[in-house]
């Protein structure tokens, strides 16, 4: 059963009896080793950013004109 879906629910399973903690502990470790920094890891960085994105979205819109 090894690659279906009856398998991987028989595997979680298994993870879970040893330990019901099994996959918070992996993503829990997998955000620890992230190096990519990111809004999570700067909340003001965010703060900036979601200002700045909101301003631009309140502008009101350009007209373009072309003349030939």
């Amino acid at each position: 059963m090894a690659g279906t879906k009856a398998g991987g629910k028989l595997a979680a399973a298994k993870n879970l009896a040893r330990d019901p903690n099994f996959y918070a502990k992996i993503g829990a470790t997998g955000g620890r080793n992230g190096r990519t920094g990111g809004f999570a890891a700067n909340p003001e960085l965010a703060r900036i950013a979601g200002a700045k994105g909101g301003r631009i979205s309140r502008r009101k819109k350009t007209i373009v004109t072309t003349e030939g």
